[in-house]
């Protein structure tokens, strides 16, 4: 499956950004779909993931309550809906996928062996 993210940009403090990830090559609903971000010199954050089958979802704990992740399994899309922004969450962020047969935990970024490029958010005034 191929990803492509898109949606990054600057906004200020306070602000919300919603973020796409497209997918395309493969059976959509039979995938974990994650994001992830990374912050320079920081290692690879777990942002949120939503299950193929039922669409549970699942958040890290920096961004519950604030990000909604879902998916449009009729466009092949999943969202990342991030409201009340921090300076803190500038970072790239990556969409991701994994088989949903695979066991285990769903926030690890090594489970992953589908990743798209990054997009940038930067939270400033």
């Amino acid at each position: 499956v191929q990803l492509q993210a898109y949606g990054g940009g600057l906004v200020q403090p306070g602000g919300f950004l919603r973020l796409s990830c497209a997918a395309s090559g493969g059976t959509f609903t039979s995938y974990v779909l994650g994001w992830f971000r990374q912050a320079p010199g920081k290692e690879r954050e777990f942002i949120a993931r939503i299950s193929g089958s039922d669409g549970t979802t699942y958040y890290g704990a920096s961004v519950k309550g604030r990000f909604t992740i879902s998916r449009d399994n009729a466009k092949n899309t999943v969202l990342l809906q991030m409201n009340s922004l921090k300076p803190e969450d500038t970072a790239d962020y990556y969409c991701a996928a994994r088989s949903r047969w695979i066991i285990g935990d769903s926030s690890r970024s090594s489970s992953y062996p589908y990743w798209g490029q990054g997009t940038l958010v930067t939270v400033s005034s």
